[in-house]
Order: structure tokens, then sequence, then C-alpha cells
């Protein structure tokens, strides 16, 4: 036994498990009474947040949570799922946030599969989790959020309790706890289950440290920043910026709902330094009417994630004032785990092949121990030569405990000592990996593997196109083809045989989409584009 094992225990000087509980017990301590959240008219201080977590926190331990116990929200972007990142957990018990685009039977099956005891849920969710509660077969606290600025219209009453109310039967002088372990469970969050039913992932307290403290790091987040709730923060923790933001005395501006005039103007209003958005948010941003744009006052930074963004979308943000930064993660791995980090190399580059470098999903994050490209039959790591497809691996702090009541989902997932992610991409000899394909998402024709990305990308590039998503259409001769379904930009029309020629240019021609569909395309509350109902639709078409 070494030296530097004797007599050099741990003890409650020199460990204290990790985390991110204690950002806002400092941001408190430090900042009282600077502005945390804003929210319409509505203005909170770190000492209103922290009182205010501490007294739910009381309120939740009153009617029996402890550790260990499920606290579900079901809750736009507004003051209180941001509380709840805190005051659940200071009870010991476990935060589960919940899509709000759900439809009654999954919220019902996430509500018995998590255990769930309470129920804390926005009034305007009340058709679904009316129908919810009935299918559930088990008694559960509902407490009602009343948001005075919802639509008062589309508001009902669901629970027996009111979510102030039960908060000021709390106590802020509530001596809240500090997990026993760092591994233990901080918040549960589900998975889109679009083949079956969700899974719960699990995170624990020191993953959620060390991806708010990554976040910086990766990001160059400076203090004080002005922060726009754009993702959901039902979504992998709100990328676990809700913990995050604490850390550097920065102010959240609430945004209940995604509204393009509406970020416009609170990036005006509140000088918004930063906010993430799926693609489809920044198309959005892009597309915008120039009555509903505000020209920015300063640079807003931006980071996008959830699917690979075409290329032009860079160019097209960094002429409004955005810089965008891509990002790469799954539920599993607290939100992002690899960023293209910019080469001052590439300076010299032409725009082009910069954006073309940006739609990479790049290196690892520093907080991730490992991020690769292998053979998942091998498990050995693809050569670094652009070309040779593998799956991604990832391993580290930030990966998950396992998904919930699921042993044998979490042993597969994690088979060889890295978590499998299911994207199929190519490793660049710099190191740098971008993303080919999901592997459900990959079209074989007549033997050859084609990237729906890359059709994606250069459907992308046609001046008439909003958004594309392509997907495999079956077919008699070659098994199944590239079909092609296109919102278009407003205005703007183009026909499908003009889009084909369009891809002639630059696509092998198996490459080549042999159907193209104009539509809306069915999207998650994250902007993620559902292939899978896509794929039904391509299934029927002639």
């Amino acid at each position: 036994m070494s030296s530097y094992d004797n007599n050099l225990e741990k003890n409650k000087a020199n460990y204290i498990p990790l985390t991110p509980l204690s950002f806002l017990k400092r941001a408190k301590e430090v900042y009282p009474n600077y502005e945390a959240i804003v929210y319409e008219d509505i203005k909170y201080t770190w000492d209103d947040v922290y009182k205010r977590a501490v007294k739910f926190a009381s309120a939740l331990e009153k009617i029996g949570i402890s550790k260990g116990d499920t606290v579900s929200f079901l809750a736009f972007n507004t003051p209180e799922i941001f509380e709840a990142h805190y005051s659940v957990p200071m009870t010991g018990g476990v935060l589960n946030t919940i899509n709000i685009r759900l439809d009654a039977n999954t919220i019902a099956y996430i509500l018995e599969h998590s255990e769930a005891k309470v129920l804390v849920v926005d009034r305007q969710l009340h058709k679904e989790v009316k129908k919810a509660l009935k299918i559930l077969d088990k008694k559960i606290i509902v407490i009602d959020i009343n948001d005075k600025h919802a639509d008062q219209s589309k508001l009902e009453k669901i629970g027996d309790l009111e979510y102030e109310s039960f908060l000021n039967t709390g106590n802020e002088n509530y001596e809240w706890k500090m997990p026993d372990d760092e591994w233990q469970a901080i918040s549960l969050s589900y998975t889109s289950g679009t083949t079956g039913n969700p899974k719960g992932v699990v995170y624990h307290h020191r993953g959620a440290y060390l991806m708010s403290t990554g976040s910086v790091v990766a990001w160059n987040m400076p203090n004080r920043l002005n922060f726009l709730t754009v993702v959901p923060m039902f979504h992998c923790n709100g990328w676990c910026y809700p913990w995050t933001i604490p850390m550097l005395n920065g102010r959240t501006i609430c945004l209940r709902n995604i509204d393009v005039k509406k970020i416009f103007e609170l990036i005006d209003k509140y000088r918004v330094t930063h906010f993430g958005g799926a693609p489809i948010i920044l198309n959005m941003i892009t597309g915008a009417p120039e009555s509903d744009q505000k020209k920015l006052k300063e640079k807003v930074y931006v980071l996008t994630a959830g699917a690979p963004p075409p290329s032009i979308i860079f160019k097209k943000m960094k002429d409004l004032g955005f810089e965008v930064m891509h990002v790469y993660g799954l539920t599993e791995t607290y939100g992002h785990v690899t960023q293209c980090a910019w080469n001052d190399g590439w300076n010299e580059f032409d725009e082009e092949k910069q954006n073309e470098i940006k739609a990479r999903q790049g290196v690892k994050y520093p907080n991730a121990e490992g991020v690769t490209v292998m053979d998942p039959e091998t498990m050995k790591e693809v050569p670094n030569d652009g070309k040779t497809i593998g799956e991604i691996m990832i391993r580290g702090n930030v990966v998950m405990k396992g998904y919930f009541k699921d042993k044998a989902a979490t042993d597969k997932a994690m088979d060889g000592g890295w978590f499998h992610s299911g994207d199929l991409a190519v490793m660049y000899p710099d190191g740098y990996i971008k993303i080919q394909d999901r592997s459900k998402d990959i079209i074989i024709s007549g033997g050859e593997n084609i990237s729906s990305i890359e059709i994606e990308n250069t459907l992308s590039k046609h001046p008439s196109v909003s958004i594309a998503a392509v997907v495999a259409k079956p077919d008699e001769k070659w098994g199944e083809v590239p079909c092609a379904f296109i919102e278009m930009v407003k205005d703007k029309p183009v026909t499908e045989n003009e889009l084909i020629n369009f891809c002639k240019e630059t696509l092998a021609g198996f490459k080549v989409p042999k159907k193209v569909e104009f539509c809306d395309l069915p999207k998650t509350s994250t902007g993620k584009i559902q292939k899978f109902e896509l794929r039904k639709k391509a299934k029927e078409l002639n």
C-alpha cells in the first residue's frame, strides 16, 4: 500500500458530493439582489428564487416527499419549472419533466412507470392530462400552475391544489438536503418512444454538476449573461442550463411558447446574449418576415443541436448577427457532449467550406472522457479517413446512470464499456466527427448505403426549400429509394422535377430522390423531424 493511501481518508472537510444545488446556494449568498428570472411582468432575484425553491421543497416534504420519490412536472418554460430543478432534489426527490406535447396514454404510462407521487401541471394542458389521470390506476397529488400570462380561454382546473398557494405552505427556513452520494438520482427524463414505450433516463447529481460546468468552458460563457429559454426545460433538463445559469449569476428570460417575433422582441428588450435551439428554430429565425425581425444590438451566441443542420443555415444566421456553434448529444448524455470547436486555421477557407465544417458534430466536450466512432461489431475505432462509417460511442461521467427499471436495455446500451448512441458517423483525420445518419435512417438502395442527411443538405441549398427531410420509400426493384418531404419558402414555389434536377447536379444518381412531396413536416416539441411519421407516409405513396 502506498503512503498516499495511509491516513488520508475522505472526511467532511475535504469531500462533499458534487451537486448543482450548490450553485443556487452560492448565487443567493453572493448575488442576492440581482435579477435571476424574468417572465413577462414577473421578476425574481436570486434571493427570491432560493426562498421559493426552499419553500416548495418544504411543502413537498410536508405531504410525504422524501429521498427517491418522483415528482413530475408538465409545464411550459415558466419560473415554476426552473425552480423545480432545485426544489425537488432539495427533498432528496427526483425531478421528472414530461414533454408537454405527449398524448394522454404516454403521459399516463410515464406517471405509472416513474412511480410519480406528485404531478405539477400547467392548466393549459388540462385536456390530455385529465384523460391521462383517468387512465392512471393510482392516486396522485395534482398541483396546478395557474399562469396569468397564458391564454385564459384555454385554462381549466385540473388538481385540488394551486402552485403558489401550495408553495406558501412551506417554510423558507427549511433545512434542505444535500445528496448523500453524488451518484444519487437527481432527475428522470423519458426518450421519445417512437418504437414503443419511452425509456426512463436517470441522471445523477455528479453528472448534472459536471455538465453544467463543462458547458461554461465549451461555450466560453461569461458572468452576467442573459439567457433565453428557447430549449424546453423538459428536454434533457433544458440541456442542463437551469443548473448552469446560477453559477454565472446569469439572468434567465423565460419564453413560454416558440414565437419568432417574440424571440426577437426579448433579444432586443433584455439584450439576450445566449440561447440554444434545434435547426428548425434557426430556420424560423432566418425565414421570419422583416416586420417580425429586430436588428441585433450586439452579437448573440447560439447553440444548435437535435438534428444535423444544413450548412446554409450558418451563413443565414451569421448574416443576421448570430454566432452559431453546432453541438451534439442525446437524452442519455445530459444533452450535448461534442462541439464543433473552431480552428483558426479554417479562417482561410471560403465561406461555403467553413459552413460545411461548422455542420460537423465536432470533438468531445471537456467534461466527456471519450467520444469516438467504432465498428459496433468489433468495438474497434474506424479509420479517421472521413469515409468509413461507424457508430458514435461515448463514455464518461455525463452518461446516464441507466434506464429506469430496465436492466436489459441498460446493459445493451453500455455493452463493451461504451454507450452506444445509434448514430452513424465518420471521423476526419483531425478527430472531428460528422454524423451520416441514425442507424434506422440509413437508406439501403440496391446494396448502396445512402445518407439521408447528405440529400437533405443538398436540398436545403435550393432557395425555395425551407426544410427538407428524406426517408426510405419501398421500391420493388431497388428495395428502397430516397423520398424527400419539403416545406417550401413562402412565396417561392418550386416543382418536384425542379428539385430532382437540382439534386442531379451534385449527387450520384442513386442518391437523387425518386419522389418529392410538399407538406408541413411533423415535428417534436424540440424541433426534431418525426421521420417515423414520414416513413409511414412514404409507404403510401405511388
